[in-house]
């Protein structure tokens, strides 16, 4: 049976990778409070006590943040484009090629944050971004 909507596969993988990013980031913290004996004060500026933990526990919640600012624009142009009926063979690949740089784009960042390597997969994840975002344009005019 084939799907009706294969252009929402890559919202719900990019959705489901955000969730692991989540999971990875609390498996990471939770054990590094625990052992600084960190204590949780609701009076400190925002990000100050997470600035006492390791660089690389860090680095997931980094991330984590990231996959909620930009894809918030992915989502709703995907849903766009399966209401405008532009799920064809390319606009399927961007999607699923933004997805992928961004799992990427994770993976560099959570696990050695190289910055001028996340900062050129990051650049990349917005070519297909920006391509569809034209499709999107085109299609409406």
């Amino acid at each position: 049976m084939s799907q009706p909507f294969p252009l929402l596969g890559p919202i719900v993988a990019l959705i489901s990778w955000s969730l692991m990013m989540w999971l990875w980031m609390y498996f990471t913290r939770i054990p590094a409070i625990l052992q600084t004996g960190m204590t949780l004060d609701p009076n400190v500026p925002r990000g100050e006590q997470m600035d006492q933990l390791p660089p690389s526990v860090r680095w997931k919640a980094d991330n984590y943040n990231h996959l909620m600012e930009q894809p918030t624009l992915f989502y709703p142009l995907v849903i766009a484009l399966v209401l405008m009926e532009q799920q064809g063979g390319l606009v399927l690949a961007l999607a699923w090629s933004y997805v992928v740089l961004r799992i990427v784009h994770s993976l560099v960042q959570a696990l050695n944050n190289k910055i001028e390597l996340r900062f050129a997969v990051y650049l990349l994840s917005n070519i297909p971004l920006f391509a569809l975002t034209a499709i999107a344009v085109v299609s409406l005019m």
